[in-house]
């Protein structure tokens, strides 16, 4: 097979003209100048309901509700855990609905009634799922406790609504709220220290059913 390469061009040479044609391709392609990413993310003000109370904040958009609420609204009772929506601990209530703080922008919620555990009771006046949790040592360390009890007390409501779970023997028949109920609902709440049947019984507590 002939070569296409010119005899006074060694390969090397060949390999390195192409890279710099490349490389300069790359930089002055207005397709690319068009789709590069900004340095920074852009500031807007956002209007956040927590707890009742409204917050005017200016954000970066790329500023997620869990920092949001941490470091700027100094709510550190929400904790970061894994930061990947995996173990449950930023968990909060926002319209009813609890979600992972970790996987959704501040800048989504405007006008959004949000519920962080410190909206849920004092240590005055404890919500009743905090004092099942203190009453039936529902937590150790102590880390993953806020998530959990909010996850719980948005879990009850979403029995008393009627939706199923990936256990529930019939999805169109009203939920029964059982043992393997409690924890395919509770599942995306990890505890690390392993208090999982205390946790159990402060939801059985507070939802008064008899197991």
């Amino acid at each position: 097979m002939s070569s296409c390469i010119p005899p006074n061009v060694s390969r090397r040479g060949v390999l390195i003209g192409a890279a710099a044609t490349a490389a300069y391709a790359a930089t002055s392609s207005p397709i690319r100048a068009a789709t590069a990413a900004p340095e920074a993310g852009s500031l807007v003000p956002l209007s956040l309901d927590v707890n009742g109370r409204a917050h005017t904040l200016t954000l970066d958009t790329r500023v997620t509700l869990l920092d949001a609420l941490r470091d700027h609204l100094q709510l550190t009772g929400t904790k970061k855990g894994c930061d990947h929506g995996q173990c449950g601990a930023c968990t909060i209530i926002v319209d009813g609905r609890r979600i992972n703080a970790c996987l959704t922008l501040a800048a989504m919620h405007e006008g959004d009634s949000i519920i962080t555990i410190e909206g849920l009771g004092t240590p005055e006046s404890l919500h009743p799922m905090q004092a099942a949790f203190v009453k039936h040592d529902g937590y150790q360390c102590g880390y993953c406790t806020p998530g959990q009890i909010c996850s719980a007390v948005a879990m009850l409501e979403e029995v008393k609504q009627g939706i199923p779970s990936h256990v529930s023997g019939d999805v169109a028949a009203a939920p029964h709220l059982s043992v393997d109920e409690i924890r395919e609902r509770m599942s995306g709440n990890i505890c690390r220290c392993g208090a999982y049947p205390n946790i159990v019984e402060a939801i059985v507590d507070v939802a008064e059913v008899k197991l």
